[in-house]
């Protein structure tokens, strides 16, 4: 009985964790180059039940039940990186990335993706797909949160104004003629890639990604005064927060079953 509770209760904290992965996907539908999560649902290991009973001789031995199962739970959040649509804006300080053609890794299957580099205050990389950059106050190119955007030199770029051109294969190029090369980096598996906050990722290991520039078989393209939208299927999202939420009040009227019987079992059985 109180297996059942645990194995109840695991579904309905794995479908919350769904709900809650899937809400975050909806709120940030139209945040530029967000990359929608996916879930990983994994089952608890399997336990094989046995008892104990005496055979004819009256010795005691090992007699098979059957396995159980422990339950489920969601293992990891995964985020999804296919090519979001892109949309004009027609500010200049906002680009956006387009996957041309990427190598596929050998072990995964999964295509490589390219990033924007950029250094947050304390000197550490970040990549992200959101290019709604803007300029503060000393000219520098930075993101919406306040990270400087890097140069294939690893430099902050500085522009004399807003008003520069960048060419399909990153090259700033300011009014007063200064001119930079956007570090685009390329990961060969993101899905290894963890997600931060405000649309940053950073590597597992910790380890700079290569040049994409500097890649074989990496061909990309980016648009200026353009951003590349969310990937989130608004549709299909909905569609999964209803077959989670149905999910968990199974669970809940399992529990609720789980209760009745325990209830009953403890104020008329225990009084035999």
């Amino acid at each position: 009985m109180f297996r059942g509770f645990y194995t109840v209760a695991s579904g309905m904290l794995a479908q919350q964790r769904r709900t809650e992965m899937l809400t975050n996907n909806m709120s940030n539908s139209n945040t530029p180059g967000f990359k929608a999560d996916q879930s990983a649902m994994r089952a608890f290991p399997e336990m094989l039940l046995e008892r104990v009973e005496k055979d004819h001789l009256g010795f005691p031995q090992n007699k098979t039940v059957g396995p159980i199962n422990t339950g489920v739970y969601m293992q990891e959040a995964i985020p999804k990186f296919i090519q979001g649509d892109l949309r004009d804006t027609g500010k200049k300080t906002d680009m956006a990335l387009y996957d041309v053609s990427m190598p596929v890794d050998g072990e995964t299957g999964t295509p490589g993706s390219v990033f924007f580099t950029v250094r947050q205050a304390d000197g550490s990389l970040r990549y992200t797909r959101n290019g709604n950059f803007t300029l503060d106050g000393k000219g520098f190119l930075t993101t919406a949160s306040g990270e400087y955007v890097l140069s294939s030199q690893g430099n902050p770029i500085q522009l004399s104004s807003d008003q520069f051109t960048v060419s399909e294969n990153g090259v700033v190029t300011g009014q007063a003629g200064e001119t930079s090369q956007l570090a685009i980096a390329f990961a060969a598996n993101p899905n290894q890639m963890i997600r931060e906050g405000n649309g940053l990722f950073r590597t597992g290991d910790g380890k700079e990604l290569p040049d994409a520039a500097a890649t074989g078989g990496v061909r990309f393209s980016l648009k200026q005064g353009s951003v590349e939208q969310s990937n989130v299927d608004v549709s299909r999202t909905m569609t999964d927060m209803m077959t989670a939420y149905r999910a968990f009040e199974a669970n809940q009227k399992v529990m609720q079953a789980y209760d009745r019987s325990m209830e009953k079992a403890a104020n008329e059985i225990g009084r035999l």
